[in-house]
């Protein structure tokens, strides 16, 4: 099946039994946000987080399990994604050697993987082989320590990766230690030697990561506190960590923050808040500082993951409880963010990647 230009597909994953299609494909329509079922698997448990190669022939997914929940370590998932017709099969899986994986990256090259063990607070890197599957685990770091939050930071939990603009470094945010950890990044053996650490604001739990797209800007949403810190890269592996700001009002209920995405064009920068329900925009100024444009709601409950179009028109966000998609178009007044155009159910959806 040819995919028309005004279409792209869209790839989600959720806390799903092994019963249940727990990863799903669908075409997203870049002009109107409409999305059509278009595949899914059913065979792994807890796919919470997904991640498309580059070449989009090869899938990857974590098994989000662990030994206190479910007797045994979590699994990264390698699949193959035929398109004529569509077809999402496995190709092979191997353990996180941790509890509970909820995050994949991919180096700039294509040929790692990185998973971070949320459990357990420790990460592993993997290589890819030329049929797309995983090779066996080339390193494995172990964090330590705990936080302030007694319920959330009894230990180390590494929640997330990502590599700086170079290539040479990757920056684990681990949210039970209020830390990023930075790693000089070996590509040819896979080895991930420590570099350098930023300690975050005690309590604020460092969860997910985005990079500006010149290079410079860095910015690290704070599950536990509900804000999003904004730092400056200066090469060679050193953060300079700025300002922080809140991304809820003052007098909000309970909230945890999730996801953090820059527009394609860099001038504004988004951020889920899972509680009060909504997505926080921010102006990205000229000097890089961030001003609060608007907090509108992310169109469901408990918005979990979420993409921005590529050309900037529409959002898609995970809404884990109330087992949805929605597509918000983009909007320039103070809104930010339109009612949804459309809507998938989905099965405690957590995860979206477009292709």
């Amino acid at each position: 099946m040819m995919i028309s230009t005004n279409r792209t597909l869209v790839f989600a994953s959720g806390y799903s039994t092994a019963e249940q299609p727990g990863i799903q494909a669908f075409l997203f329509d870049v002009t109107t946000g409409e999305l059509s079922a278009n595949g899914s698997f059913t065979g792994i448990k807890a796919p919470s987080f997904l991640i498309l190669h580059p070449n989009k022939k090869w899938l990857y997914a974590v098994s989000e399990t662990g030994h206190s929940s479910d007797g045994v370590s979590g699994e990264v998932w390698a699949f193959q994604v035929e398109h004529e017709p569509f077809l999402i099969k496995p190709i092979n899986h191997q353990t996180s050697r941790g509890d509970w994986p909820c995050h994949l990256q991919l180096d700039g090259s294509g040929r790692s993987l990185i998973t971070t063990n949320y459990g357990t607070g420790s990460a592993a890197i993997y290589p890819l082989l030329v049929d797309g599957s995983l090779g066996e685990m080339t390193d494995f770091v172990q964090h330590h320590g705990k936080g302030p939050n007694e319920a959330r930071q009894e230990g180390p939990h590494a929640h997330s990766s990502i590599f700086t603009s170079d290539h040479r470094f990757a920056i684990i945010a681990d949210l039970g230690i209020d830390q990023l950890s930075i790693y000089e990044f070996d590509a040819s053996a896979g080895k991930l030697l420590p570099h350098s650490t930023v300690e975050s604001r005690p309590g604020a739990g460092p969860r997910h990561l985005a990079f500006h797209p010149n290079g410079k800007w860095f910015y690290g949403a704070n599950e536990v506190d509900s804000t999003v810190t904004f730092y400056e890269y200066e090469g060679g592996g050193r953060l300079i960590q700025k300002q922080t700001y809140p991304t809820i009002p003052s007098d909000s209920p309970e909230n945890i923050v999730a996801d953090i995405h820059i527009s394609p064009d860099g001038k504004r920068l988004y951020v889920s808040n899972r509680g009060h329900n909504s997505i926080a925009v921010f102006d990205l100024n000229e000097d890089s500082s961030l001003s609060l444009f608007s907090i509108p709601s992310c169109g469901g409950n408990l918005p979990h993951n979420f993409v921005l179009a590529s050309n900037g028109r529409f959002t898609s966000v995970a809404n884990q409880y109330s087992n949805e998609i929605c597509a918000l178009p983009v909007l320039e007044d103070k809104v930010a963010l339109g009612t949804p155009v459309a809507r998938v159910t989905m099965t405690g959806v957590s995860c979206i990647q477009f292709a």
